[in-house]
C-alpha cells in the first residue's frame, strides 16, 4: 500500500483535481494507463510518431513551416507532406505497483482496443491543467520512470502557460538533472521576451549546475534571432565561466547572424 501512495504524496502541492488524477493513476492495476487532454493551438500529430508544432490548416511537412518532432528521433524535417490532427494529446503510462515506469506521448489518432489479455485502464479526457500538474509532479520525482518524458506532453497542453513552470523546474536542484535539462530544452522552444529573459537569468545564476547552464545557452540559440543573438553575445562577452562563454560562441557561429560575425571580428582583432 505504501508504494501506491508515493505518486499521491508527490502531488501534495498540486490542485485537488490533479491530486485526484494522480490517485487514479496510482490505484490502477499493473499495466497501461491512458489519458487524453486538449492540445494547444498549432499542435497536431499523426497519432503515431509525428508531433508537429506551429502548424496551421491541418497540413505540416516540408515547405509548410512549423517544426516537426519524430518521437524517439528528435527534430526532423520531412520530405513529404502529411495530414495532421489537432489533438488531443494522448499519454500512455506503464504502471507497476502504483509507480509510473515509463511514458509515451502521441497527438491525434485513436486509441487501439487492447488485446484480450492486456491490462489497460483508460482515464478518458482530463482537464489540461490537471494533466500539466500531474505530469509536472511526475517529472520532479527522482525515482519515477518517465519523469524526463513527462516534459514533452505538458508543453503541448492547451490553456496553460507552461514556461514559468519549466523555468522553476530547471532551477530546482532537487529534481533529477536529466529532467532539468529537458525542461531547459523545451523552455528554449517557447518564443517570447519573457522566456528569453528567464533563460538568460538562469545562465547568470551562480548555484545552477554548469551542464544546465550550457543547455540554457543552447535553448537561447533556438529563440528567434532578434531575441536570442543579443543574449548570446552578452554571455560570450561577460560570463565568468569560460565553458559557458565557449558554448555561446559556438551557437553564435551556427546562427549566421551578422552581429555574431562582428563579435568574432572584434574578438579576433582585439589586442
Amino acid at each position: 500500500m505504501t508504494g501506491r501512495l508515493v505518486l499521491v504524496w508527490a502531488l501534495v502541492a498540486a490542485p485537488a483535481a490533479a491530486q485526484r488524477l494522480g490517485a487514479r493513476v496510482t490505484a490502477a492495476p499493473d499495466g497501461i494507463v491512458r489519458l487524453s487532454f486538449a492540445a494547444r493551438p498549432g499542435v497536431c500529430g499523426d497519432g503515431h510518431n509525428v508531433i508537429a508544432l506551429e502548424c496551421a490548416g491541418g497540413k505540416c511537412g516540408w515547405g509548410r513551416g512549423g517544426r516537426t518532432i519524430t518521437v524517439d528521433r528528435g527534430f526532423d524535417r520531412d520530405e513529404v507532406e502529411y495530414d495532421c490532427e489537432p489533438g488531443p494529446v494522448r499519454v500512455s503510462l506503464t504502471v507497476r505497483t502504483g509507480r509510473v515506469q515509463s511514458l509515451r506521448t502521441y497527438v491525434g489518432g485513436r486509441w487501439v482496443a487492447p488485446r484480450g489479455d492486456a491490462a489497460v485502464t483508460d482515464l478518458g479526457t482530463v482537464a489540461s491543467r490537471d494533466a500539466v500538474e500531474f505530469l509536472l509532479g511526475l517529472a520532479t520525482q527522482e525515482d519515477a520512470g518517465g519523469g524526463e518524458e513527462a516534459i514533452l506532453p505538458l508543453t503541448l497542453a492547451d490553456s496553460v502557460t507552461v514556461w514559468p513552470l519549466l523555468l522553476k523546474l530547471a532551477r530546482d536542484d532537487r529534481a533529477p538533472r536529466r529532467t532539468r535539462r529537458q525542461a531547459v530544452f523545451w523552455l528554449g522552444q517557447a518564443a517570447g521576451d519573457a522566456a528569453t529573459r528567464g533563460l538568460a537569468d538562469l545562465i547568470d545564476e551562480g548555484d545552477v549546475d554548469r551542464d544546465v547552464k550550457e543547455q540554457a545557452v543552447f535553448a537561447l540559440s533556438q529563440q528567434p534571432h532578434d531575441a536570442g543573438v543579443p543574449a548570446l553575445i552578452r554571455i560570450a562577452r561577460t560570463h565568468p565561466e569560460p565553458g559557458v562563454r565557449r558554448k555561446a560562441l559556438f551557437w553564435l557561429g551556427q546562427s549566421g547572424d551578422p552581429r555574431a560575425l562582428a563579435l568574432f571580428e572584434e574578438l579576433l582583432t582585439k589586442p
